[in-house]
């Protein structure tokens, strides 16, 4: 079962690690990009020293194709988590998530950088704020609405 890699807000907020499983993790091509949760996050210091295998070259599309990142004609690195760079929600009353994934054009979504270049912040799943919520704006910041999407077990 694929489950989206997306913090959620409010009373019930869901966070982004808690939605994936506990991992290994692999992409199209069979390569693995994370063993488990703790290694994904960097959650203790040696984990975070090992760094997880996400990166320009292992993230790829459903169709096994790689996406455009920076340096591309068309950067579209941005992709949208909602979450800290631990896999968290945000604390309450800081939106960042596009009203929970519903909004088309208020507000803003949390990104983080698949390729792990730009804007002085290499997080792959919180880099920065978009724009805004609609395809225009995301595509502005360096997006494309891609979402990150994990096999959980």
């Amino acid at each position: 079962m694929w489950r989206a890699y997306l913090s959620t807000q409010g009373a019930n907020a869901v966070n982004a690690r808690d939605r994936i499983g506990t991992g290994p993790w692999a992409n199209m091509k069979g390569q693995v990009v994370a063993k488990d949760v703790a290694h994904l996050h960097g959650d203790t210091l040696e984990m975070a020293q090992l760094v997880n295998n996400l990166t320009r070259t292992t993230v790829l599309t459903e169709k096994g194709e790689p996406i455009p990142g920076a340096g591309a004609p068309v950067n579209q690195h941005d992709i949208l988590t909602g979450s800290t760079p631990a896999g968290r929600a945000f604390p309450a009353g800081e939106d960042h998530t596009c009203n929970n994934w519903t909004s088309g054009e208020a507000g803003s979504a949390q990104v983080g950088h698949f390729d792990r270049t730009g804007g002085g912040n290499a997080s792959w799943n919180s880099a920065h704020p978009s724009k805004g919520c609609s395809q225009p704006n995301l595509v502005s910041t360096g997006g494309n609405g891609y979402i990150y999407c994990f096999a959980a077990k």
